[in-house]
């Protein structure tokens, strides 16, 4: 984690339908992203940079994680 990053626009997929099991995505001042557990939103979070998140969707839209 990158403290120095600001966090803005938490958000949860409009596919989790108010399910308490899911994780909040937020935008770092750097466009890089934060995740943080939904249930636990004080337990802190974690930040990735924007490359590193755009892997992260393209390998999840590309169906890399489906079992």
């Amino acid at each position: 984690m990158r403290p120095s990053q600001s966090v803005t626009g938490w958000r949860t997929s409009s596919r989790s339908q108010g399910a308490q099991n899911c994780v909040e995505v937020g935008r770092t001042s750097d466009a890089g992203a934060a995740v943080r557990d939904t249930k636990n939103r004080t337990a802190g979070h974690f930040t990735t940079t924007a490359p590193q998140w755009q892997h992260f969707v393209d390998a999840i839209k590309a169906g890399r994680f489906d079992r």
